[in-house]
Formats: structure tokens, C-alpha cells, sequence
């Protein structure tokens, strides 16, 4: 299946939204503490996998994806890096929510 990989980032990103909307995370509202997050994932595991990939450790399978490469990068590896760190905050907000944890910055 040619968007299997981008299909799973999808229903990550449909499966924790409920999270904002119902428990109140606000974790899309508070962009600058998101991006903040996001930053150092990004850079990081971005230069590993270009690493990785040069050094030949691994691939992807251009039958799984959309075939759009950003130098030697699947674009759906980088919505990877994007989009389950933002399902993981999603995650700890929610839990935070639920059990009445201070946030932190407010």
C-alpha cells in the first residue's frame, strides 16, 4: 500500500485530537512551548536517520510511501518525527488532565 506509512501517522493524529478537544490539553495553544519541544526531536533524529541512511543502516520502501524525498528523507519519516512527538504531549497532557497535575507554566 502506497500511503501505509502517512495512513498510520494519520490515525495517530485522529486518535489522540479527542485529547485537546474533550480534556481541554491545549497543547496547540501553547505553540511557542510545542515548537520548543518539537525542535530538538527534529534536528536530532533527522541528522540520525540522514546519517543512517548514507551509511546504508536502513531504507525505506518507496512501495509504502508517497515517494516525495527531501534530499535522502522520506517526507512521511519527517512528519514521523512531527507528528508522534505531538501525540506523546497529547498523551502526558491528557494524563496530567485527568489526574489534576499542575501544567507547569501557568
Amino acid at each position: 500500500m502506497r500511503l501505509a506509512y502517512l495512513a498510520v501517522l494519520v490515525a495517530c493524529l485522529v486518535g489522540t485530537a479527542p485529547l485537546e478537544v474533550v480534556l481541554h490539553t491545549r497543547v496547540y495553544a501553547r505553540r511557542k512551548r510545542l515548537l520548543l519541544t518539537l525542535l530538538p526531536v527534529v534536528v536530532v533524529f533527522v541528522a540520525w536517520d540522514l546519517l543512517a541512511i548514507r551509511a546504508g543502516h536502513w531504507s525505506y520502501d518507496p512501495r509504502q510511501t508517497t515517494g516525495i524525498v527531501l534530499g535522502a528523507l522520506p517526507l512521511e519519516e519527517l512528519l514521523f518525527f512531527l507528528v508522534i512527538p505531538v501525540c506523546a504531549v497529547l498523551t502526558l497532557e491528557a494524563v496530567r488532565a485527568v489526574k489534576g497535575w499542575p501544567v507547569g507554566d501557568e
